[in-house]
């Protein structure tokens, strides 16, 4: 009798290019004493809980003037952003009764906001790029829109951004990057191609990888990815060479407007002529999902942001050596 296919749950479903978000409000207080709302989002796959405002909340020094202050969240002391004071808005009186707990880029941390609303399932496809003027307010922080009931538009905003401009973001091992690591046996220098929405991460997986001698190409999304990929991949066969001429190693990251890193990925390893170009999933999701999500699309290999030894041992391990 035939093996039953096994199904995943829905969770660990790939290539419906999806994401789940957690849709919630703020206020702002405009001059003339009306109140505007921001719709806001982020993943449901960075949050951990969304609670009431903690009621002890302990101010620290070295955080930045946007952070309240420290507080015992599930017996660790977690920082609690005041979301408010980052987008620079007049809050409404007694605003600010929640708190988002998320957790990326290995760090926990508690963003305070007005309304939790409701999660919302959409398509990658459907985020586009965000106007000017609403990007230029919220700092460039902003990955993408979606329109949503009457003609709404709800801002994926860029956390990672946010807490790099809040001087939070951890680099692990940075300075270790440019001197011999141990257990690293470094085999050369590569093309590697880098995938990530977010400015500043690319900016940062850029920083790591020149420093260790490599020379980076750089995509915003798994669409943009795919046409430089089939571009050389045109190229190379003109030219009569191999794809692997041109890159030996890409780097994606999950969460990406337009074409996500899981279906990008599930599509280069479905190419006979770009299967054989190892795939790095790079992301600030470190749940057990994503981990398993990127096995099953054929993924080399996973990491979480942003860990430069761990990140400078898998290009040795895994980039192809020409």
């Amino acid at each position: 009798m035939a093996k039953k296919k096994e199904l995943l749950p829905k969770i660990l479903e790939t290539g419906a290019n999806e994401l789940e978000i957690i849709d919630f409000r703020m206020y702002e207080v405009l001059d003339d004493g009306s109140t505007y709302e921001w719709i806001l989002g982020v993943n449901v796959a960075k949050v951990k809980e969304v609670i009431f405002r903690p009621k002890d909340i302990i101010k620290a020094p070295g955080l930045p003037p946007e952070a309240e202050g420290l507080a015992k969240i599930r017996g660790q002391m977690v920082p609690i952003i005041n979301l408010a004071k980052w987008m620079k808005i007049k809050e409404p009186p007694n605003a600010g009764r929640y708190v988002i707990v998320m957790e990326f880029l290995r760090e926990i941390v508690g963003v305070i906001v007005h309304e939790a609303r409701r999660i919302r399932r959409i398509r990658w496809a459907d985020i586009k790029r965000p106007p000017k003027s609403i990007d230029e307010k919220l700092g460039g922080k902003v990955v993408g829109v979606i329109e949503i009931e009457d003609n709404k538009l709800l801002l994926l905003l860029d956390f990672e951004g946010i807490l790099d401009e809040l001087g939070m973001i951890k680099i692990f091992g940075e300075e270790e990057v440019k001197k011999d690591i141990e257990g690293i046996e470094k085999k050369g220098h590569f093309k590697i191609l880098i995938l990530d929405d977010s400015p500043v991460a690319r900016r940062i997986i850029r920083k790591i990888l020149e420093a260790d001698g490599h020379t980076v190409y750089e995509a915003q999304n798994g669409i943009e990815a795919l046409q430089m990929l089939h571009q050389w991949l045109e190229e190379a066969k003109s030219q009569g060479k191999d794809i692997t001429d041109y890159v030996q190693l890409i780097i994606s990251d999950i969460e990406m407007p337009g074409m996500d890193g899981l279906t990008f990925t599930r599509k280069v390893k479905e190419d006979p002529e770009l299967s054989k170009i190892p795939v790095i999933i790079n992301t600030s999701l470190s749940d057990r999902a994503n981990v398993d999500k990127s096995k099953y699309v054929g993924a080399d290999a996973h990491l979480v942001k942003f860990d430069a030894p761990d990140l400078i041992k898998l290009v040795h391990q895994y980039a192809i050596t020409k």
